[in-house]
């Protein structure tokens, strides 16, 4: 790049260190690191560049660099690196390194633009909004990775986040950026000898306001008397390995021997991982399989809800739904879902659930819908990047004594959409179990952050969360977003846990849309208002 002066190029080379501090500061207050203090300081480098930056190109190409940092520090993992990784995967994680800080220049955008109707004042408060819009909106397009939802970085706050039951994730990420702005103006204030107490005291307030009420939400808080025992299976299988099918009979005897250890101290119901078993139980070409589990179910007298991959075959090719795929040989048409399933004592009737927010290129690639020979292109070696979408939520009923207990199931990367969990609950979920694989990431930052996210959803619906994972981390996460028990990664392990079933509603789980209407109607003011100014100057220029 070429600067009009030596100055100038001193300049940027500054700017462009500020920047790349934002971003290792942000990455740093992600878990696993327990700095999560870093996320109130993180943005002041940034906000101080961007309000000099003077064009759109200027504010993006920096906006570029510090996220870019930031996404590398903290989303490493997502291309495996295992020695048994597929490239594919490993591609794609990368692709994701350079792509995913293009997003952050959505809100820096909006940013510029609001300069042209705001003052830089203004528009540096508008800001929050604009970030936490975006957030919103990327987690409902078919690309959508929403890990870095600046909110996700407090879990280990735990005082901090009990204010996430009235504003939820993207709520922490407007307070996490206003206390930036806050801090950043402090700073500002007295770097000019101006007045700085003004800022710092709002501030301060602010964080103080929300520590209150954390303190508050966690004396005054009364667990249901209603609980329920829990045992979670991790059978530490090895994801790779366990898509060649060898003998499934030892697998099954593996989670028997498990449950059994479970039953015998006193589990009132069982919960094994995602794609607990890697073929399609229910379909009718494993029925020696199913009896088996069935048959293990009926004797001990427990519900079993556990992950599974759950396909339908179509023979008659008219009756199929429009969603079905044809087999290799094109004989006939089947349908495949990442499922949970309930199966209960004394019926042959099971309950399914097939997820629905399926991660873009690993479960799912992202338009195949409207192109669907991108199914051929983009494909790994474990074969299911071509799973189908779930139709709706699904609450599982698990019938105990004369009672019933509702219970919100949800896969692996479904518990980081905080309003596609909050549909569980407003639907009459007493309790949210999440079953996962985190062990294609290795003993990475991945399943910890995975881990501690659910936190933020029990405290949103103020539900106990239960995680059966199938490496690690299973546990049990109460009300108040705190770990009451937990595994450790690649051990093979039981977990017995008695869980607390909650009925009531937060004012999040009744209203969860309210803070990201609030910030996508700011985007849209800006957009139409720019557009507006654009047409109202070229009529101006022809007249």
């Amino acid at each position: 790049m070429n600067y009009s002066s030596p100055e100038e190029a001193k300049r940027n080379r500054k700017h462009l260190l500020l920047g790349l501090l934002s971003g290792l500061l942000l990455g740093l207050s992600f878990p696993p690191i327990p700095l999560f203090l870093l996320s109130f300081i993180a943005l002041i480098p940034y906000f101080y560049v961007i309000e000099q930056k003077k064009s759109l190109s200027e504010i993006n190409r920096f906006t570029y660099a510090a996220m870019f940092i930031f996404n590398l520090i903290t989303l490493y993992w997502v291309g495996s690196w295992t020695k048994e990784a597929d490239t594919y995967l490993m591609i794609s994680g990368s692709a994701l390194m350079f792509f995913n800080p293009l997003l952050f220049l959505i809100p820096s955008s909006l940013y510029y633009f609001s300069r042209k109707i705001f003052n830089h004042k203004i528009s540096l408060f508008l800001f929050p909004l604009y970030w936490a819009g975006y957030e919103y909106l990327y987690s409902i397009t078919d690309f959508r990775f929403p890990w870095l939802t600046l909110g996700n970085g407090l879990p280990y706050f735990n005082t901090f986040i009990q204010i996430a039951d009235i504003i939820g994730a993207h709520g922490l990420t407007l307070l996490i950026l206003h206390i930036n702005i806050l801090f950043y103006k402090t700073a500002l204030s007295i770097y000019k000898k101006e007045n700085w107490i003004r800022p710092a005291a709002l501030a301060l307030t602010i964080f103080t306001f929300v520590i209150v009420y954390g303190i508050y939400r966690t004396s005054s808080y009364e667990a249901s008397p209603k609980k329920i025992k829990v045992g979670l299976i991790q059978p530490n299988l090895n994801p790779w390995d366990k898509w060649q099918l060898g003998d499934l009979n030892n697998i099954i005897d593996l989670y028997f021997t498990l449950s059994d250890s479970a039953i015998a101290e006193g589990a009132d119901i069982l919960l094994w991982p995602e794609t607990a078993l890697p073929v399609y139980l229910l379909s009718g070409t494993r029925r020696e399989d199913a009896e088996r589990i069935f048959n293990y179910v009926d004797s001990a007298g427990i519900s079993l809800l556990t992950g599974m991959p759950d396909a339908t075959f179509y023979f008659n090719k008219e009756t199929a739904p429009e969603t079905a795929k044809p087999t290799g040989s094109g004989n006939y048409l089947y349908t495949s879902y990442n499922s949970i399933l309930l199966f209960t004592p004394g019926s042959r009737d099971v309950q399914r659930y097939g997820k629905i927010k399926l991660v873009p290129f690993g479960e799912k690639v992202p338009l195949v819908d409207q192109l669907p020979f991108l199914g051929d292109i983009f494909k790994w070696n474990v074969g299911i990047t071509s799973w189908n979408t779930g139709e709706d939520t699904t609450i599982f009923k698990i019938k105990n004594e004369d009672d019933f207990t509702n219970i919100g199931g949800v896969i692996c990367i479904e518990s980081i959409y905080p309003e596609f969990c909050t549909e569980f609950v407003q639907k009459g979920a007493e309790i949210l179990a999440v079953v996962t694989n985190d062990s294609w990431y290795g003993n990475s930052s991945g399943p910890y952050q995975h881990k501690e996210i659910s936190a933020l959803r029990a405290v949103e619906n103020r539900r106990s969360v239960l995680r059966a994972a199938n490496g690690g981390i299973s546990c049990l996460i109460d009300p108040l977003g705190r770990t009451v028990a937990s595994t450790t990664m690649f051990i093979r392990k039981y977990l017995v846990v008695e869980a607390e079933l909650n009925n009531t509603l937060t004012f999040y789980t009744k209203y969860p849309l309210l803070i990201p209407f609030i910030s996508v109607a700011a985007i849209l003011l800006i957009i139409f208002t720019n557009v507006y100014l654009v047409i109202k100057s070229k009529i101006r220029k022809k007249i």
